[in-house]
């Protein structure tokens, strides 16, 4: 089943890449990128070991979905994505899994019935504040009570001389993977313009002020970051 939903223009999960590159550049592109897929599905096993429903917002090309069908059985999804490229190519990639696509940003989100777990990997450092809390929120409202949320984001670290530092990593990961010096600052002079990062203290902050119980961090190096929350 198949729905969109609003019209406005979101920028949850915009990429420099497009879509039909994407998953041959997102490793080059973000550190240790497998390893939020890996973390996350070890995080929902211990809190759902088998859960029903699974919504995956800012999903790209369905990557994570992929991994979680084959880790638990019999779960059922809901991916989103503003980009309709992304989940064309989502479509393909996981043929007669019980997947419902909808186009639409975690901004502007709204789910009929709640699910067991709610996903947004490396998708919301593209919004502003505001867009940023309403997308928690809608993330919140999504759940179950006792489901849980993991996200993983670009961070911002709490010194001028940390972010250059994490910067530098970032450039030194991307160039060692082979990606062209010119494309490699392009993607660096993003940070702070398109991407829009808060602290680690910050993320921990918001996840408490829209109403989960339990925060914390699952996961951090460098300028990324991961973290879950449980609704009571």
């Amino acid at each position: 089943m198949e729905q969109q939903t609003g019209k406005t223009i979101s920028r949850d999960n915009t990429t420099s890449q497009s879509a039909a590159l994407y998953d041959a550049n997102v490793e080059k592109t973000i550190p240790r990128y497998s390893q939020f897929h890996s973390e996350t599905l070890d995080l929902v096993g211990a809190v759902i070991p088998n859960p029903s429903l699974w919504l995956d917002t800012g999903c790209g090309t369905g990557n994570l979905a992929a991994k979680a069908a084959e880790r638990f059985a019999g779960v059922k999804f809901i991916l989103s994505d503003p980009s309709p490229a992304m989940l064309d190519i989502a479509r393909e990639k996981l043929p007669g899994m019980a997947v419902e696509y909808i186009q639409s940003g975690s901004e502007t989100l709204s789910l009929a019935s709640p699910v067991d777990v709610v996903t947004a990997i490396m998708s919301h450092h593209y919004l502003t504040a505001e867009q940023r809390r309403q997308a928690t929120e809608n993330c919140f409202a999504a759940l179950k009570p006792g489901g849980v949320y993991v996200t993983f984001e670009t961070i911002r670290p709490c010194s001028e001389t940390a972010t250059a530092i994490g910067l530098q990593r970032w450039r030194q990961h991307q160039l060692a993977s082979g990606k062209p010096a010119e494309e490699v600052e392009k993607h660096i002079s993003r940070y702070g313009v398109e991407l829009l990062p808060i602290t680690i203290e910050e993320h921990l902050q918001l996840l408490r002020q829209v109403g989960f119980p339990v925060v914390e961090i699952l996961w951090a190096s460098g300028l990324q970051a991961g973290f879950y929350a449980v609704k009571g």
